[in-house]
Protein backbone atom coordinates (compact mmCIF):
# COMPACT_ATOMS: atom_id res chain seq x y z
CA UNK A 1 0.00 0.00 0.00
CA UNK A 2 1.16 3.18 -0.77
CA UNK A 3 1.15 6.80 0.95
CA UNK A 4 -1.32 7.70 -1.90
CA UNK A 5 -3.84 4.77 -0.57
CA UNK A 6 -2.98 5.88 2.91
CA UNK A 7 -4.13 9.15 2.48
CA UNK A 8 -7.12 7.90 0.59
CA UNK A 9 -8.07 6.37 3.66
CA UNK A 10 -7.28 9.33 6.12
CA UNK A 11 -9.37 11.50 4.18
CA UNK A 12 -12.38 9.11 4.82
CA UNK A 13 -11.99 8.67 8.18
CA UNK A 14 -11.38 12.63 8.74
CA UNK A 15 -15.16 12.66 7.37
CA UNK A 16 -15.95 10.43 10.49
CA UNK A 17 -14.04 13.15 12.97
CA UNK A 18 -16.31 14.48 16.19
CA UNK A 19 -15.12 18.04 15.83
CA UNK A 20 -18.12 20.24 17.02
CA UNK A 21 -15.97 22.70 19.13
CA UNK A 22 -12.61 23.14 16.96
CA UNK A 23 -14.58 22.77 13.59
CA UNK A 24 -10.85 21.11 12.85
CA UNK A 25 -11.32 17.32 11.76
CA UNK A 26 -8.35 15.26 11.42
CA UNK A 27 -8.21 11.94 10.23
CA UNK A 28 -5.06 9.87 10.35
CA UNK A 29 -3.97 6.09 8.67
CA UNK A 30 -1.23 4.25 9.06
CA UNK A 31 0.64 1.06 7.67
CA UNK A 32 2.47 -1.29 10.27
CA UNK A 33 5.31 -3.73 9.58
CA UNK A 34 3.00 -6.29 9.06
CA UNK A 35 1.60 -4.98 6.18
CA UNK A 36 -2.05 -4.07 8.00
CA UNK A 37 -3.87 -0.59 7.75
CA UNK A 38 -5.27 1.45 10.80
CA UNK A 39 -7.29 4.64 10.52
CA UNK A 40 -8.57 6.76 13.23
CA UNK A 41 -9.93 10.02 13.90
CA UNK A 42 -10.72 13.07 16.46
CA UNK A 43 -13.12 12.86 19.10
CA UNK A 44 -13.34 16.05 20.60
CA UNK A 45 -15.24 16.33 24.26
CA UNK A 46 -17.22 18.87 26.03
CA UNK A 47 -14.58 18.66 28.87
CA UNK A 48 -11.90 20.14 26.03
CA UNK A 49 -8.92 18.02 27.32
CA UNK A 50 -10.74 14.74 27.27
CA UNK A 51 -10.74 14.68 23.28
CA UNK A 52 -8.82 12.22 21.33
CA UNK A 53 -5.91 13.32 18.47
CA UNK A 54 -6.79 11.31 15.17
CA UNK A 55 -3.25 9.58 15.44
CA UNK A 56 -3.78 8.52 19.12
CA UNK A 57 -7.04 7.12 17.63
CA UNK A 58 -5.45 4.94 14.81
CA UNK A 59 -2.58 3.75 17.63
CA UNK A 60 -5.16 2.51 19.88
CA UNK A 61 -6.66 0.55 16.57
CA UNK A 62 -3.11 -0.65 15.73
CA UNK A 63 -2.57 -1.81 19.51
CA UNK A 64 -5.89 -3.09 19.55
CA UNK A 65 -5.42 -5.68 16.60
CA UNK A 66 -2.46 -6.95 18.24
CA UNK A 67 0.60 -4.74 16.42
CA UNK A 68 2.97 -2.62 17.81
CA UNK A 69 5.74 -1.45 14.75
CA UNK A 70 4.38 1.82 12.88
CA UNK A 71 6.18 1.75 9.28
CA UNK A 72 4.10 4.95 7.73
CA UNK A 73 1.51 7.17 8.55
CA UNK A 74 -0.38 9.64 7.04
CA UNK A 75 -2.24 12.81 8.85
CA UNK A 76 -4.95 15.59 7.10
CA UNK A 77 -6.55 18.20 8.50
CA UNK A 78 -9.81 20.29 6.62
CA UNK A 79 -8.21 23.32 5.32
CA UNK A 80 -5.27 24.37 2.71
CA UNK A 81 -2.99 23.85 5.91
CA UNK A 82 -0.42 21.51 6.80
CA UNK A 83 -1.60 19.97 9.88
CA UNK A 84 0.85 17.46 11.35
CA UNK A 85 1.13 16.07 14.64
CA UNK A 86 0.68 17.81 17.52
CA UNK A 87 3.62 17.04 20.12
CA UNK A 88 1.68 14.73 22.22
CA UNK A 89 0.91 12.67 19.27
CA UNK A 90 4.71 13.24 18.23
CA UNK A 91 5.40 11.38 21.35
CA UNK A 92 2.71 9.13 20.46
CA UNK A 93 3.81 7.54 17.65
CA UNK A 94 7.83 7.93 18.58
CA UNK A 95 6.38 5.15 20.90
CA UNK A 96 5.58 2.76 18.30
CA UNK A 97 8.01 3.87 15.45
CA UNK A 98 12.00 3.75 14.25
CA UNK A 99 13.61 6.76 14.12
CA UNK A 100 13.61 6.73 9.83
CA UNK A 101 9.98 5.81 9.15
CA UNK A 102 7.87 8.62 7.56
CA UNK A 103 5.16 10.55 8.69
CA UNK A 104 3.41 12.41 5.81
CA UNK A 105 1.47 15.93 6.72
CA UNK A 106 -1.24 17.19 4.24
CA UNK A 107 -4.47 19.40 4.11
CA UNK A 108 -7.61 18.77 2.72
CA UNK A 109 -6.57 16.70 -0.11
CA UNK A 110 -3.22 16.18 -0.55
CA UNK A 111 0.34 15.25 1.39
CA UNK A 112 2.01 18.78 1.78
CA UNK A 113 5.50 17.28 3.24
CA UNK A 114 6.96 14.17 4.56
CA UNK A 115 9.26 13.96 7.56
CA UNK A 116 11.34 11.31 9.67
CA UNK A 117 10.33 10.97 12.93
CA UNK A 118 13.64 11.84 13.78
CA UNK A 119 12.98 15.12 12.34
CA UNK A 120 9.73 15.62 14.08
CA UNK A 121 10.71 14.86 17.62
CA UNK A 122 15.00 14.44 17.82
CA UNK A 123 16.92 13.07 20.47
CA UNK A 124 13.59 11.63 21.54
CA UNK A 125 12.66 10.28 25.03
CA UNK A 126 11.30 6.86 24.40
CA UNK A 127 11.11 3.09 25.47
CA UNK A 128 15.18 2.61 26.04
CA UNK A 129 15.06 5.64 27.80
CA UNK A 130 13.72 3.48 31.11
CA UNK A 131 15.93 0.89 31.19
Amino acid sequence: MSKDDLLEKAIEVRSRAHAPYSEHPVGAALRTMSGKIYVGCNVENAAYPEGICAEASAIAAMVTGGDTQIAEIVVVGPGEVICTPCGGCRQKIREFAAPDIQIHAGNKDKILKSYSMESLLPDSFGPKNLG
